[in-house]
């Protein structure tokens, strides 16, 4: 109905039917049928036609006084939204796991904020989607199969998990060469790898943890910096020990064993669609993943 009161607002800027038609493109006898059908639900006549002039009648006076303006608003407003949702300017809200999101995404988010000094990352490290959910956040990082129907997803990639120890650990109390050896060391474990199974590759042979952890922790950054210091051997992520392997403050301990490959995606709820802004961050998240090693199996 919208649609055919802009007409009717039109027409009476025109002068005439045949004049509005040109300006809109749309054939006379089409732009007659729906002035006719706008009538008919108004249950009111709105122009008076005759051979030599169109002009509103009282009713359609009183539509085209109270139409115009809220229809020039209304295209104002839309200009403006449809100005909003293309650029990229405002805040997106993400949430992510720590560890990731402070080590080996820190350069998407100094890239992000370099590129678009209109945006604004609000990020909330947590493994909780309560807030994507809620409306509260725009997109979500998470580790796992997402089962979800309700969320859409776009893999980023797969993270390995691997045991590490420093060399000053291991020259103390030895390298382990079968898991069961394990149970004489000091684990270091962060969730979700307080129960999990390594496995052989090129076997497929399975062994559980032989012992409870010398330390279980929330934080996975954590775990690995005690390895560092020598604390003990941890269970990390390769997303976030690969630097300090490559340095040699890390070293990998059963080098030939390895927990499951778990996939990275980046999920946000199905009935939103995304704003410049949000598609952004995702684009820029999935340009960076494309050729990670640490994300690759």
């Amino acid at each position: 109905m919208l649609d055919d009161l802009d007409l009717f607002v039109a027409i009476v800027d025109a002068g005439s039917l045949s004049a509005a038609a040109g300006r809109l493109r749309m054939p006379a006898p089409t732009l007659t049928r729906r002035l006719q059908a706008l009538e008919a639900r108004l249950g009111c006549k709105l122009l008076s036609r005759s051979a030599r002039r169109l002009a509103p009648t009282n009713e359609g006076w009183q539509y085209y006084e109270r139409c115009k303006p809220l229809l020039a608003a209304l295209r104002q407003e839309t200009a403006s939204l449809d100005g909003t949702l293309n650029r990229v300017e405002g805040v997106v809200r993400l949430l992510a796991p720590l560890s990731m999101a402070n080590d080996m995404l820190v350069p998407v988010w100094a890239s992000l904020l370099r590129e678009h000094p209109r945006l604004r990352l609000e990020l909330k490290l947590s493994n909780s989607l309560d807030d994507l959910y809620s409306g509260m956040a725009d997109l979500a990082l998470r580790v796992g199969e997402q089962s979800d129907a309700s969320l859409r997803q776009r893999r980023l990639g797969e993270v390995r998990t691997i045991l590490t120890a420093s060399p000053a650990y291991l020259a103390a109390h030895g390298a382990p060469e079968r898991p069961a050896d394990l149970a004489a060391h000091r684990l270091l474990l962060a969730e979700p790898f307080e129960r999990w199974k390594l496995r052989r590759r090129d076997s497929g042979e399975e062994a559980a943890w032989p012992a409870e952890p010398g330390l279980l922790a929330n934080d996975m950054l954590l775990t690995r910096r005690l390895a560092e210091s020598g604390a003990g051997i941890a269970v990390s992520p390769l997303s976030i020990c690969h630097r300090q392997l490559a340095d040699g403050r890390l070293v990998r301990v059963l080098e030939e064993w390895e927990i499951a490959t778990r996939p990275v995606y980046a999920v946000w709820p199905e009935r939103r669609a995304l704003p410049a802004r949000v598609r952004a961050v995702l684009d820029a998240l999935l340009e960076f993943s494309e050729d990670l090693p640490q994300l690759r199996g």
